[in-house]
């Protein structure tokens, strides 16, 4: 086990070898877009975009919605890396790969991660096209992506997940909301493997243990960076109503369309967070 580690090791300093041949740019903020919130990127003064398909050892997002590329640039003036896309373990992907981005972007220097996912409410207060801050999650029903033998040169074999999101970050995204009339939830994330939507006994036992909304990914991803000593912010947009009264369907393309429609909310909540961070 500790030669696969070895060998995480070997990948992951070509991956960073690599994207450091083509892309000199040394960003100290990192962003991961998720389903139908791509288009941020397009915010973005971009000075180099890279294929996921041309770094060494990367995966390929398989998933409409997700563009797969690394944008280099800057956001509202500040220097910044975005994933447009990420991996999911429903993908057939392992934990280390979905969180393989993460320790590139660590490497590569990166000392906060903000990330975006597309999700569904639980809590009955919640509309389509919310923003809510992610305060806290629940793994449980995920994949650990530490399992196995522990790589020092990444982080310490016990990390604490007391805290996962910075709460410096999230007071200060509420007063961007707060000033720019943004209406943002706060609770807790609930991750599931997916790619079946949840039933509704599921949606209730989520509810009953305290999650706000659930969603496919994102929770692997935020072990890893705090395993790596990154600091933390989370938000989803809520794309459908897990808890609802009527039977309708819940489809891929009605989540992307939900999530497109309330992007400028959350393209504007992080253009404005990027400059709380410089600062």
């Amino acid at each position: 086990m500790k030669n696969s580690m070895s060998e995480l090791m070997k990948h992951l300093n070509e991956s960073v070898k690599y994207i450091q041949s083509v892309c000199e740019a040394q960003p100290k903020v990192g962003i991961v877009l998720g389903s139908g919130l791509g288009n941020l990127a397009t915010q973005i003064e971009v000075e180099k975009t890279i294929d996921y398909k041309d770094v060494p050892h990367f995966p390929i997002s398989t998933v409409d919605g997700h563009f797969g590329k690394l944008v280099f640039g800057k956001l509202n003036g500040v220097a910044v890396f975005a994933m447009s896309g990420r991996f999911h373990f429903y993908e057939g992907y392992s934990p280390a790969q979905v969180s393989y981005p993460i320790r590139v972007m660590k490497l590569l220097g990166i000392e906060t991660l903000l990330l975006s996912n597309a999700a569904g409410a639980v809590n009955p207060d919640y509309k389509v096209g919310d923003l809510m801050i992610i305060n806290d999650h629940i793994s449980f029903f995920m994949p650990n992506p530490l399992v196995g033998s522990n790589e020092s040169l990444l982080g310490v074999r016990f990390p604490d997940m007391s805290e996962p999101y910075d709460k410096k970050i999230i007071e200060a995204a509420k007063k961007i909301g707060a000033n720019f009339q943004i209406d943002l939830k706060e609770g807790v994330y609930t991750g599931v493997t997916g790619p079946t939507f949840e039933t509704h006994a599921e949606y209730k036992l989520i509810k009953a243990v305290g999650g706000d909304v659930v969603g496919m990914s994102t929770v692997q991803e935020v072990i890893v960076a705090i395993h790596a000593g990154m600091k933390v912010f989370a938000v989803s947009v809520v794309t459908d109503l897990g808890i609802r009264e009527d039977n309708n369907i819940i489809t891929h393309e009605e989540v992307l369309q939900a999530a497109n429609a309330a992007e400028p909310k959350l393209t504007k909540l992080l253009k404005e967070l990027v400059v709380e961070l410089v600062h």
